[in-house]
């Protein structure tokens, strides 16, 4: 029969599985190892106006994701307010109502935003502006048709184009035109002017410089030029092309940042706060907003309750891949196919010393036990129940001795699968019975063995944030799983058989 199709399953779990978990770690920047930490700035915005004693509607700004910037989580506080969340050609804005303002009103919104440098711009962004027609008064006409003319004549395209003229307009190289301007119009608008006269796109957009701990900042003015499907953000001030990474751009579709109606001396203002978080609890919340497509699955979006119990079920195939490694290729015996992954699980809850005495005491206890029960003839069910009512009075007695005893840590016993337990005496009991002592430790010690290997691979804190936070992995096992099922050579304990012709 032809293997090809086996190989074809296994090659398509390793390759969805892989490519799983590199899109949630890239999407998403889950880090692939635990503990690492990320920086997040808490941002907050302080909107005050003074109302008229009438309704009154505030329009604000907000904040969306974008390349190397991503908005985990956001908050208002506006008593009194309604207030609804607005997208408009692709910009996010808030929106608070009242029917009646009196006196000094503020209204609070705060965000966290995680600095993510592989970001990418989530959503649509919001179209290209078109080119406005401008108009001039005379002298200020032909200044800025000599400015215009200078920076073309130095230029390519529209981004050298636009670099050129906000160079005439520093310090260092502003010439006579370019004063006389500036005498007239506001810096950032002035050029938005320019660029617009000269036919190319342009907009004026705010953001805010993040530097921590920093109280009643206000958002600075960039340029946006567009050339065709391209962007790129120039600093008025110095005519530096480039986003720097700590701007956090705030609006940045041409629109105002603030609008007030039904009040006046509208002001908004902003403090900021860095801190650093371990990386998984960082991007957590944007995880369960965002699974909802088969790559992005995962169990982030289950109450906290579910999300422990996944934590430990999803170790439960690295305990197999374990059991099937050890029995496969070395050759150990256990009592029980994935007793010793059930053993392990304990062994996480109970730790591994005080896992190890428990389980020595409660199958030794319970195999004394259980050698009277053979002289009683008893039926296979009776006496398995019989095995199972007493592995749950020795753990009870045991619970309560070490109680008794200040023994805190034997009090876990509990957490040993009982009725595994139970099967674990009853087959060692048949074995001692059939094939002797020597068996029954060949297997107990195997099957502990195993289970303290797979105790010591669930319980590393790599593993465990692995399978946690990357499901694809699940199919990587099971892709290695069916592989080493597929195995049939000799076992590496086999090969004692050998030894003789190698002394010959």
């Amino acid at each position: 029969m032809s293997r090809l199709p086996f190989y074809l399953i296994v090659a398509l779990l390793l390759v969805v599985g892989i490519v799983m978990s590199v899109h949630r770690h890239v999407q998403f920047e889950v880090p692939w190892t635990p503990g690492e930490q990320r920086q997040v700035w808490e941002i907050e915005a302080q909107v005050t106006f003074d109302g008229e004693g009438e309704s009154a509607k505030v329009d604000m700004a907000l904040p969306s994701s974008q390349p190397g910037f991503r908005v985990l989580t956001e908050h208002t506080a506006s008593p009194g307010y309604g207030l609804a969340f607005l997208q408009e050609n692709g910009a996010r804005r808030a929106e608070w109502s009242t029917r009646e303002a009196i006196g000094d009103q503020r209204l609070y919104y705060s965000a966290q935003v995680l600095v993510a440098p592989s970001a990418r711009k989530a959503g649509s962004l919001p179209p290209a502006p078109e080119v406005q027609d401008v108009a001039w008064e005379r002298p200020y006409d032909t200044a800025a048709d000599q400015v215009i003319a200078r920076a073309w004549s130095r230029s390519s395209d529209a981004f050298t184009f636009a670099r050129e003229l906000l160079l005439d307009f520093t310090d260092e190289r502003q010439g006579e035109n370019a004063r006389l301007l500036l005498t007239q119009f506001d810096r950032v608008p002035l050029l938005v002017r320019l660029l617009n006269q000269a036919g190319v796109a342009a907009q004026e957009v705010s953001g805010l410089v993040l530097d921590s701990g920093r109280r009643r900042q206000s958002l600075a003015s960039w340029v946006e030029v567009y050339d065709g499907d391209k962007r790129e953000l120039f600093n008025p001030v110095n005519g530096a092309q480039g986003r720097p990474d700590n701007l956090l751009l705030w609006e940045n579709a041409g629109q105002a940042v603030l609008e007030v109606e039904g009040g006046s001396n509208s002001r908004i203002s902003f403090s900021m706060l860095s801190r650093n978080q371990p990386a998984a609890a960082a991007v957590r919340s944007q995880l369960a907003k965002d699974e909802d497509t088969l790559l992005n699955f995962s169990i982030h979006s289950l109450p906290l309750e579910e999300q422990a119990l996944f934590q430990t079920i999803l170790l439960i195939p690295i305990g197999a891949l374990v059991v099937v490694l050890l029995r496969v290729l070395v050759g150990i015996k256990t009592s029980g196919t994935f007793m010793p992954v059930l053993i392990a699980l304990a062994f996480i809850q109970t730790t591994l010393l005080t896992g190890l005495v428990g389980f020595l005491l409660v199958v030794a206890v319970g195999l004394v036990i259980r050698s009277y029960l053979s002289h009683l003839n008893l039926l296979l069910v009776a006496r398995v129940s019989a095995v199972i009512i007493t592995v749950i009075a020795i753990i009870s007695i045991f619970t309560v001795m070490s109680y008794r005893f200040g023994l805190n840590a034997g009090l876990t016993i509990t957490f040993f699968p009982m009725i595994i337990l139970s099967w674990t005496i009853e087959r060692m009991s048949i074995l001692w019975e059939e094939e002797g002592p020597k068996q029954v430790l060949v297997q107990g010690g195997g099957s502990l063995l195993t289970a303290v290997l797979a105790y010591l691979a669930m319980n590393n804190p790599w593993i465990r944030h692995i399978t946690f936070n990357f499901l694809g992995v699940q199919l990587i096992l099971m892709a290695f799983i069916l592989l080493l099922g597929n195995y049939t050579g000799y076992r590496l304990l086999e090969l004692r058989r050998f030894k003789p012709v190698t002394e010959d």
